[in-house]
């Protein structure tokens, strides 16, 4: 038997596809029946992986709007401090007696207790 040569062997495959289906031969299934797999993979990757991340945003998104003066945080970084002003982009905030700094609102992980 020879060797066939990748380009030869594909035409034969397209050959074989295309050609007429025998009398009495099994139908062939549509051409969308083959991404059906990979549309049910996006499908499942997407409840299970982007759906709750982007739940997980919004929650953040939703405490950082709620977030005000006299609120105990705690920051990504690990520091706690209150809130003494708030500004448009950034937090004061208060980590000791006499010490402030300003943290940029992404930055904001928690809130450990809420003022009032």
């Amino acid at each position: 038997m020879t060797k066939m040569s990748p380009l030869l062997s594909s035409l034969d495959f397209l050959a074989q596809t295309t050609a007429p289906a025998a009398p009495g031969a099994q139908p062939q299934s549509p051409a969308w029946m083959s991404f059906l797999p990979m549309i049910l993979l996006f499908a499942a990757m997407y409840f299970l992986m982007i759906a709750p991340q982007r739940k997980k945003q919004k929650a953040h998104e939703a405490m950082l709007k709620a977030l005000g003066t006299g609120d105990e945080i705690v920051t990504t970084g690990g520091i706690f401090g209150v809130i003494t002003n708030v500004k448009d982009d950034r937090f004061v905030v208060r980590v000791s007696e006499g010490t402030k700094i300003e943290i940029g609102k992404a930055f904001v992980q928690q809130v450990v207790k809420k003022s009032g």
